[in-house]
């Protein structure tokens, strides 16, 4: 009995580092690691600005306030919303030849970077050109057409074209032509990254998409 009581012990000692150890090597606790990954790394600005200039700036201007009609106005845009637009230009959720050149140059970083620093910039006003379909314009805008159930733009974009943050865009001072165009592509299928736009544009004829975009270009 006296030689087996201290092999027992002896046993159990060996026994014990692999116990110890085990309970070390658990993962931290969910709380901790939750913590870390709810750490968001900043935008760069300087880095976005840099960016902009050498990708974005010939097209969109050098202040995001694009001076050619063709071309969207990015200025006080929303920065999550430019985020996702590129990330599907690079992907091919949303076609677009010229932009998936440009986007695929883009890490994540880089586009968050970019989306950041031209939301800092303030959005030159546009104005309506046609004022045959301005009241035809604000009409659908702020009230839709109920008997063939369009929704009024407003619902989503706001009565002052202002947009929710990251759901969806400003659409203030934008260029008509450039909303035409946006309109068109979602009504014939050719932008599919939208399902809601797709379903409200496929009910809009030529006349009523070029009154809305001509009243989105003066709104404020």
């Amino acid at each position: 009995m006296k030689l087996i009581a201290p092999l027992l012990i002896a046993a159990a000692v060996a026994a014990a580092p692999f116990s110890v150890f085990a309970q070390e090597a658990k993962p931290e606790p969910a709380a901790h690691a939750g913590a870390a990954a709810a750490k968001v790394v900043k935008p760069d600005l300087a880095k976005g600005e840099a960016m902009f200039g050498a990708v974005c700036a010939a097209c969109h201007g050098a202040d995001g306030n694009s001076g050619t009609p063709a071309y969207p106005k990015l200025a006080q845009q929303h920065p999550e919303y430019l985020v996702k637009q590129l990330q599907e230009f690079k992907s091919d959720k949303r076609a677009n030849a010229i932009m998936k050149g440009f986007a695929s140059m883009l890490s994540d970083e880089d586009m968050k970077n970019v989306a950041f620093w031209v939301t800092t910039k303030t959005a030159k006003p546009g104005f309506a050109s046609d004022k045959t379909l301005v009241t035809l314009g604000e009409r659908i805008y702020r009230g839709g057409i109920a008997d063939r159930q369009i929704a009024a733009c407003a619902g989503c974009h706001s009565p002052n074209g202002a947009g929710i943050p990251a759901q969806y865009p400003r659409l203030s001072g934008q260029h008509a032509d450039y909303a035409v165009a946006q309109l068109t592509a979602f009504r014939d299928g050719v932008r599919k990254n939208s399902v809601q736009m797709t379903a409200v544009a496929a009910k809009m004829n030529d006349r009523e998409i070029k009154a809305v975009a001509d009243y989105i270009a003066g709104l404020r």
